[in-house]
């Protein structure tokens, strides 16, 4: 049988019942923090974030793509697929050619957000 899960509680008392219970009327919940996860899960490869900001500018195909970040078709294919399952990007065929751009040009602005927000955390490599 199963051992009931123990239900973690914080080791303070509440300070500020006021602000507590306005910080906690805005709380994300669960779903929704597990799809922001997610997203900078994806986001977190650096291939696939050369691939968002290379169809931020432009419809690419496969091997342009390849070309560009000096991969095989293969491995490419498979992190477009990755952000294809996501709904990140989108198809375009045309003859025997498919063509990729961003499904939502906000993946292009969190990416240039990120610029802008790396020299005031001061990160490094």
């Amino acid at each position: 049988m199963p051992k009931p899960c123990k239900t973690i509680t914080s080791d303070c008392e509440m300070i500020h019942e006021d602000l507590v219970s306005k910080a906690k009327a805005r709380m994300l919940d669960e779903k929704t923090l597990n799809k922001i996860s997610t997203l900078y899960k994806i986001l977190a490869d650096s291939t696939r974030l050369k691939i968002i900001d290379l169809l931020s500018q432009n419809e690419l195909c496969v091997c342009d793509i390849a070309v560009l970040l000096k991969m095989t078709k293969s491995a490419v294919s498979h992190q477009l697929k990755r952000l294809r399952d996501l709904n990140m990007v989108k198809t375009r065929r045309e003859g025997k050619e498919v063509f990729y751009t961003l499904s939502n040009m906000h993946l292009a602005k969190l990416v240039k957000e990120s610029l802008n927000s790396i020299d005031d955390l001061k990160l490094k490599n």
